[in-house]
């Protein structure tokens, strides 16, 4: 441990599993105590509980990040057992791989089922949580995608695509307002990171993969844990004059 999250308080959505729960472990590591948050209290919990088992410090607790008033009680139970949060990360999120020309029903249920969670729960928790990250002049770390930028041409929902443009356009608006309260809003673009998300896709349909290895200068998949790094990054005061920026951890996906 090298003691960069020393004295932070860190929420992660999402925590239980993929990306969410390696940046929960990273967080610990660094020495930030870390409130995992997850629609599934098990999964929370579990990783919860790799923390401490490693000395680390983590308490967890369900969260449907689509509940708004769900999110402001346990911001506020957050703010009470643990103290004014410093750090956090906006990582819950889901995809669905219909067409926009696919059965009527189907899109619009996609449609409604991803901007509540991608788009929509990103404001919800991070509202709830708005003025314990003032008070601390802290630090807010989104979860984008290559998708932030471009509809990667493979079976994908046009509404992930633009809640993912959307969570970008969300992180650059609350840096610019947010600056003069000293809370920095920064993002990571994930590129294709191997986790329960895309297991499917990944055991289904080589092809897929094949297309964004050939797009890819480093040639292998993602891990989670390729977005620690940048994930720390951001919530470190390394990254003290960094706000409104997006830190595309894709392989080099976006340079061919």
């Amino acid at each position: 441990m090298t003691g960069l999250l020393e004295q932070h308080i860190a929420v992660v959505t999402g925590g239980g599993s993929g990306i969410g729960r390696a940046i929960a472990l990273g967080y610990a590591r660094e020495g930030a105590h870390v409130a995992v948050l997850d629609a599934d209290a098990d999964a929370a919990a579990a990783t919860a509980k790799a923390i401490t088992g490693a000395r680390g410090e983590a308490s967890s607790l369900q969260l449907d990040v689509t509940e708004r008033e769900k999110c402001r009680e346990v911001a506020t139970q957050i703010g009470a057992t643990m103290g004014k949060v410093s750090i956090l990360v906006n990582n819950a999120g889901i995809n669905r791989r219909n067409a926009f020309t696919a059965d009527r029903e189907a899109v619009i249920k996609d449609w409604q089922d991803i901007m509540a969670v991608n788009l929509n729960g990103v404001f919800n928790v991070t509202h709830a949580f708005l003025e314990q990250l003032r008070a601390t002049r802290g630090r807010i770390v989104n979860i984008g995608s290559i998708q932030s930028f471009m509809h990667v041409r493979t079976p994908n929902s046009p509404a992930y695509t633009t809640s993912k443009h959307g969570v970008l356009g969300f992180t650059r608006a609350l840096a610019a307002e947010l600056g003069k309260d000293g809370v920095r809003v920064n993002a990571i673009g994930p590129g294709f990171i191997e986790t329960p998300l895309n297991e499917k896709v990944r055991a289904t349909n080589p092809d897929l993969v094949k297309m964004f290895m050939d797009h890819t200068p480093l040639g292998r998949t993602g891990k989670p844990e390729d977005i620690v790094g940048p994930a720390i990054f951001l919530a470190c005061d390394l990254s003290a004059y960094v706000t409104g920026s997006i830190v595309m951890a894709d392989g080099g996906y976006r340079s061919i």
